[in-house]
């Protein structure tokens, strides 16, 4: 249940529309449910303005689909990370509003689109080889909230092609960015925008990319001031941050 929705709630009972007994039955297992398998946070959204977002691997697709089903009971929108098309048949079948993304994995129930960021958010991918970390960020930012727009394959071998976009730079109010090989898109568009730029590097490369680590450590040592880095394919936390920063 989230912060809205509560409120909606103690509305219903001073009106005398639902009971007190019926509104504690509600608010039963807040501030978590335990099912033996998983201890489910039903209090995040009212904390942090997004219900508990399930990390699929290595979770049977029993144990995704039941955890995501007691969310929905109590909040518009889930959103699963790296989850396979099983889990997405299993919750479909409960709820017909679920979209896959096979190429991230991600998984979302989107019921409530209400707009919360306070601009467009931006997303970027270096190569086409970037998409799906990526993708994981799009599904992220949208599902909280955000106006996305993308921008995909403009890494710095070919920086004509980023500047070919600078009008969407300038209209960004914040910005995440996936590369790997040598991580150095960020720092790129870092040097062209004064807004936020969340970079995420991802383990494309060859063997000296060390699976993302040399996209890590160059981007720790961008030149540009206004970039920030997430851990190595972790487009989830690229999305979330960037959609927080967008929200105040």
């Amino acid at each position: 249940m989230d912060q809205e929705n509560l409120k909606a709630l103690l509305e219903q009972v001073r009106e005398g529309a639902v009971s007190v007994d019926e509104a504690l039955e509600r608010l039963r297992h807040m501030p978590f449910e335990a099912l033996g398998y998983a201890t489910i946070d039903h209090h995040r959204a009212i904390r942090t303005g997004m219900p508990e977002v399930i990390f699929g691997k290595g979770k049977t697709t029993e144990q995704t689909a039941g955890i995501a089903a007691r969310l929905l009971e109590r909040s518009s929108n889930v959103l699963v990370t790296r989850t396979t098309r099983d889990v997405y048949e299993a919750l479909r079948a409960r709820f017909p509003e679920a979209e896959y993304f096979p190429l991230s994995g991600a998984l979302r129930v989107w019921r409530d689109r209400t707009l919360r960021g306070k601009g467009k958010l931006l997303v970027i991918s270096a190569g086409t080889t970037d998409l799906p970390v990526a993708e994981e960020a799009v599904v992220t930012a949208e599902v909280m909230g955000n106006e996305v727009v993308q921008v995909h394959d403009v890494g710095v071998a070919g920086i004509h092609r980023l500047l070919g976009h600078y009008d969407r730079l300038k209209e960004a109010r914040v910005i995440v960015v996936c590369a790997g090989m040598e991580g150095a898109l960020p720092s790129a568009v870092g040097g062209l925008v004064s807004c936020p730029v969340i970079a995420v590097p991802t383990s494309v490369g060859y063997g000296a990319s060390f699976h993302g680590l040399a996209a890590l450590l160059g981007m720790l040592n961008s030149c540009a001031s206004n970039v920030s880095v997430v851990n190595i394919d972790n487009g989830f936390g690229g999305g979330y941050v960037a959609s927080l920063i967008n929200r105040l």
